[in-house]
C-alpha cells in the first residue's frame, strides 16, 4: 500500500497598501507582488480584504451625505469577474505558477460585494465568494452573499476555504468551515489602524486572536493578509486632524499560523509593505485533529448541530412559460350513410 504523502508548500500573506481607488494601477502592483512571491517559492499568495481597488475607509470617517464623493470612483475602479483586468491576474498566475486567493470590491452590474476569488497556478478561477455579511456600516457599499460562499474547495494543494474580516467572529459560519475538512484557511482582513485606543476590537490584538483561534480551534493552516494605510490615503480621506486620529497610517498585521495556533513566517512592521512566507506541511493537520475535531471525533451532533444551506440565492429566477396544449382535433360534421 503507498504510504500518503502530505502536501508541502511555500505560502504567503500580503501587508501592502494597494494603489487607491486605482484599479490598473492596484492590478499592477498585485502582478508585482506575485512575481515577488514566485521568486521565493511560494506557490500561494493571499491579498487583503478588498485588496482591490481599497478598503473605503471613508465610511468610519463621517456621514454617509460626506462620504457620496467617493462613490462614483469606488464603482467604477471596481472588480468585474472575467473582465480584462480581472484576466490580467490569472495569466499572470499562469505565467508565474503560483495561486492567488485575491481580495476585491466585486461590481456585479449595479452592487459591490466583498469578495474573494480563489485562482489557480494554471490561471482557472476555481472559485469565487462574497462576505455573507457586510460589517456594520459596511452595509451601506456592500450587498450580502449566500450560503453557497461557505464553500471549501479540494485543490492539489489542499482543501482550500476563505472568510473576511469579521467573518471570523462568526461562530456558526465558521463551523460551517470546519465542517468542510478545511486545511488552508485564506482569512482576509483590511488595516487594523482605525479608532486606535478608541476601538479595542478593532485592533491588532483581537483580530489576529481571531485568525490564530481559527487555526487551533480549526485545525488548519490560516493565511492572514492585511493591508495597510498609506500616506496618500489619509490625505485623501483625512482632509482634518480629527479624521487622522481616526485612521492612521500603517495598521499591517499580516500573520499566518499553523493548525496548533502557534505563529509561521517573520511578521513586518506595521507600517512596512511586503510579504510573510512560511513553509507549511499538512501533516501536521493529523497532529491537530487527534486532540480535538470540532466537527469530527469531538463534537456532540445529539446536543447541537448546525443547518447549513447551501442554495445560491437570485433575486431574480426566470421562469419559462409552459408550452400551450395543442388545439383539439374539430369534430367531424359529416352525416354517416343510413343503410336502406
Amino acid at each position: 500500500m503507498p504510504t500518503t504523502v502530505h502536501p508541502k508548500l511555500r505560502v504567503a500573506a500580503v501587508q501592502a497598501a494597494p494603489v487607491f481607488l486605482d484599479l490598473d494601477g492596484t492590478i499592477d502592483k498585485t502582478i508585482d507582488l506575485m512575481a515577488q512571491a514566485a521568486k521565493q517559492g511560494v506557490k500561494l499568495i493571499a491579498f487583503p480584504e478588498t485588496w482591490v481597488p481599497g478598503y473605503p475607509w471613508w465610511i468610519w470617517l463621517d456621514s454617509p451625505a460626506w462620504g457620496m464623493q467617493f462613490v462614483q470612483r469606488y464603482h467604477d475602479n471596481s472588480l468585474v469577474v472575467g473582465s480584462a483586468e480581472f484576466e490580467r491576474v490569472a495569466q499572470a498566475a499562469r505565467r508565474l505558477g503560483i495561486w492567488v486567493s485575491l481580495g476585491y470590491s466585486e461590481k456585479a452590474a449595479g452592487s459591490l460585494y466583498i469578495a474573494q476569488a480563489l485562482i489557480d497556478d494554471q490561471g482557472r478561477t476555481v472559485q469565487t465568494r462574497r462576505k455573507l455579511k457586510p460589517t456594520h456600516v459596511e452595509r451601506t457599499v456592500f450587498g450580502e452573499g449566500d450560503g453557497s460562499d461557505l464553500a471549501v474547495v479540494e485543490t492539489p494543494l489542499g482543501n482550500i476555504g476563505s472568510l473576511s474580516c469579521w467573518e471570523h467572529l462568526q461562530p456558526l459560519s465558521k463551523y460551517a468551515m470546519y465542517s468542510q475538512n478545511e486545511q488552508i484557511h485564506c482569512g482576509a482582513w483590511p488595516s487594523f489602524s482605525l479608532y486606535r485606543g478608541a476601538a479595542y476590537a478593532l485592533g491588532p490584538e483581537v483580530n489576529n486572536a481571531a485568525s490564530q483561534v481559527y487555526a487551533a480551534e480549526g485545525q488548519c493552516f490560516v493565511i492572514a493578509p492585511c493591508a495597510t494605510v498609506s500616506k496618500a490615503m489619509s490625505e485623501l480621506m483625512c482632509t482634518d486632524a480629527g479624521k487622522q486620529q481616526m485612521l492612521r497610517t500603517g495598521g499591517g498585521y499580516a500573520r499566518i499560523y499553523a493548525p496548533d495556533g502557534s505563529p509561521l513566517g517573520t511578521p513586518l512592521a506595521e507600517d512596512e509593505e511586503g510579504l510573510v512566507v512560511a513553509d507549511i506541511d499538512l501533516g501536521m493537520i493529523s497532529l491537530a485533529k487527534a486532540a480535538a475535531d470540532p466537527s469530527g471525533h469531538y463534537s456532540r451532533p445529539d446536543v447541537t448541530q448546525l443547518l447549513l444551506n447551501k442554495t445560491r440565492r437570485e433575486p431574480v429566477v426566470v421562469q419559462q412559460s409552459p408550452s400551450p396544449l395543442p388545439s383539439p382535433e374539430p369534430e367531424s360534421s359529416a352525416t354517416e350513410p343510413v343503410a336502406a
